[in-house]
């Protein structure tokens, strides 16, 4: 394992970060302080509690789901199209290091930028309304987990992307609506029995209930079953991507 060039790579892209500090940090920590602040205010004054828990805070675990979503999958997507974009991918490429230390490099960067914003919301959602983390372990684990098979994710669609437009295309068009409709701001049991039933159809629900579960206990379907549903989307995605690698797919072109 070439640890110098996963190094070099991995703190290339986190002084990427730095420098586009408001763009990476800021601008989603705002965005999601203005969530708590018209669904908190409007919704929350008609919905006092859902399960036991306040709304203001029954949500916090779904915003936070939200934003790790869409930043893994931003970073990983730009942090690899960038390259191609410019050329530079083919010095990566032909330099004496592996396709998984290449992965390992951007996909961790992508990750941790995701993991720093996260518990960044987290600690700004505790100035908005009261948390309890039940099982910080899980949650530890949720984030971890997450935030790896999303940066996947976002790996894969910087090399399928031809064009910028394309980054935002997967988030914006197919992951923001599924994480709106996956219970982030209401629990699928509200729902009538069918539409339940076609809700569990939404990747996202396993992965917001999961999370949820681990501040507050409850959960829309068994704990087990989200971390089981994460981690096969995970093994998806490293599919996908040594797929990619073997074959130079959008690499070799």
């Amino acid at each position: 394992m070439n640890i110098h060039a996963i190094r070099a790579i991995y703190r290339f892209e986190m002084h990427r970060a730095w420098r586009t500090l408001t763009q990476s940090i800021i601008s989603p920590v705002i965005s999601t302080s203005l969530y708590f602040v018209v669904f908190g205010a409007a919704i929350g004054a008609r919905i006092p509690e859902i399960d036991g828990v306040s709304y203001g805070s029954f949500i916090v675990p779904g915003l936070i789901m939200l934003s790790l979503l869409t930043q893994s999958i931003s970073n990983a997507s730009f942090g690899i199209y960038f390259p191609r974009f410019t050329g530079t991918i083919y010095e990566v490429l032909s330099a004496p290091i592996s396709y998984l230390e290449v992965v390992i490099s951007y996909v961790g960067a992508a990750a941790t930028k995701s993991l720093i914003l996260g518990v960044i919301i987290l600690a700004t959602a505790g100035m908005f309304v009261p948390l309890r983390i039940e099982h910080p372990l899980w949650m530890v684990l949720f984030l971890i987990l997450t935030s790896i098979t999303f940066s996947l994710l976002g790996f894969i669609i910087g090399i399928w992307a031809d064009g910028f437009e394309k980054l935002q295309l997967v988030p914006m068009l197919i992951v923001t609506p599924l994480t709106f409709l996956g219970g982030s701001f209401y629990s699928i049991n509200m729902l009538p029995p069918f539409w339940q039933k076609v809700t569990l159809l939404n990747p996202v629900v396993y992965l917001v209930s999961g999370f949820r579960w681990s501040f507050y206990g409850i959960a829309d379907v068994s704990p087990a079953l989200s971390l089981a549903m994460t981690l096969f989307f995970l093994a998806v995605c490293v599919a996908i991507v040594g797929w990619i690698f073997r074959t130079g797919y959008r690499l070799k072109a």
